[in-house]
Formats: structure tokens, C-alpha cells, sequence
């Protein structure tokens, strides 16, 4: 649904840091449009908080005792439908990066990101948006583009039709709706529905995931050698 103008966004923190959520926490609160629903130390208890909270988004940090921002991503977006989760990291791995990615977290930011790129990747997000930090991004596709194609993979392909790989091979650059009906030329409730008949044939609900999917399977100049 789309977030009402003078609706908060309601943010759970979960970092094993202490000083680093206060910081955190003190920074939201500074700034109209968003509201602090709770912290978590660990993985576990940011579960079970958002579980019972149901924020609109969760900023979960990748390493920390116990279970894991990765383990914690995959059992949060299956159990609180419609939560978005953003990875808030020091790790620079493209691993670890496409990891969450699959996992179904909407993002991935490094925690030396400015604080209002911050915000504005909280904003985004929120919307459902896919934000990834920008030094990441070339080793996400760097990291997809080294993974061997599957006979399966290169056949999923049949399954979409010819503006539909256009519009995967759009996706799998990180494209807008309104890029893409720019690029090829469409009007962009078009695109929307032609996105939306892709998230169905996928059964995915993220962007991210969708882009991700499409690098894998060979869409996008980014593949070429």
C-alpha cells in the first residue's frame, strides 16, 4: 500500500552495538517522518519484536551472536508479511551480499553510509524500493556474473515473454519503473504491470530479488564477457 504523506515509519533497530543503535535511534527521532518502535540486541529477540510489532522496516545488522542478520532476514520477511528489512553492515562481501539479497532483504547499506543517504534508503525502502549501497553494487553483479549458468537457468528463460526479458534485462541494471519506460519507450503503467506479471511468474516480492534473478539467468548486457 502506499504510505500515507503524514504517516511515520515505523523503524525497529537490531544491532548487537549499543552505542551504535542509540546513535542510530537518535538520528530518526531528530528527523520528522519516522518513529522508533524498539531496538534488539540479537537476532532472536529482533524476531520476536517484530513479530509481535509489525514495523514497516526493520534495520538489521548481518553479524551478531546467536542467529545471525541472515538466519534473522529469512524468518522475519516469511512471518511478518509486508515488513521490509535492510541490512545496516560493516561486512563488504559480496557473499554476504547476495546472501541477504536472496534471503529477501529489500537492501544492503555499509554503516559508514551518510546520514542522509541513510534516510533517504529508510524512505525508499519503505515505499518498495531496492537499496543497495553503491560500492556494493558492482560487486553484486560482479558476484552473480562468475556463477555458472545451469541448463535450467538458460530454459526458465522461455517461460517470459520477449518484453519481458527487455524488462528483466532492465531490472537486472537497477532500472525504475520510470527508466524503463523511458529506455523502452512504454508508458510506465505498462511497465507496472508488466513488473507485476513478473513477480507473479517468480513468486518473488522484491526488486532486489527480481534483479538478482534476472542476472543469474542471463538477462542484461552485464552478463556479457
Amino acid at each position: 500500500r502506499l504510505r500515507e504523506m503524514t504517516e511515520k515509519i515505523r523503524v525497529l533497530l537490531v544491532d548487537d552495538h549499543v552505542l551504535f543503535r542509540s546513535g542510530v535511534r537518535a538520528l530518526l527521532e531528530r528527523h520528522e517522518g519516522f518513529e522508533v518502535v524498539d531496538e534488539a540486541g540479537d537476532g532472536l529477540e529482533g524476531i520476536k519484536r517484530a513479530r509481535s510489532l509489525k514495523p514497516d522496516l526493520v534495520l538489521l545488522d548481518l553479524h551478531m551472536p546467536g542467529i545471525s542478520g541472515l538466519e534473522a532476514v529469512k524468518v522475519i520477511v516469511e512471518e511478518v508479511p509486508g515488513v521490509r528489512v535492510l541490512m545496516l553492515t560493516v561486512s563488504e562481501d559480496a557473499q554476504d551480499l547476495l546472501e541477504a539479497l536472496r534471503a529477501g532483504a529489500s537492501g544492503y547499506l555499509l554503516k559508514n553510509i551518510e546520514m542522509d543517504a541513510l534516510l533517504d534508503a529508510i524512505r525508499r525502502a519503505a515505499e518498495g524500493d531496492s537499496v543497495v549501497s553503491p560500492q556494493m553494487t558492482a560487486k553484486l553483479v560482479q558476484g552473480v556474473r562468475e556463477q555458472p549458468k545451469s541448463a535450467q537457468m538458460i530454459a526458465d528463460r522461455d517461460k517470459f515473454s520477449p518484453r519481458e526479458r527487455d524488462i528483466l534485462a532492465s531490472l537486472a541494471r537497477g532500472e525504475s519503473n520510470k527508466e524503463i519506460a523511458r529506455s523502452l519507450d512504454l508508458a510506465e503503467s505498462t511497465v507496472k504491470i508488466h513488473v507485476q506479471n513478473i513477480f507473479k511468474k517468480l513468486n518473488m516480492t522484491s526488486r532486489v530479488q527480481v534483479a538478482l534473478y534476472a542476472a543469474e539467468h542471463g538477462f542484461g548486457p552485464q552478463t556479457a564477457r
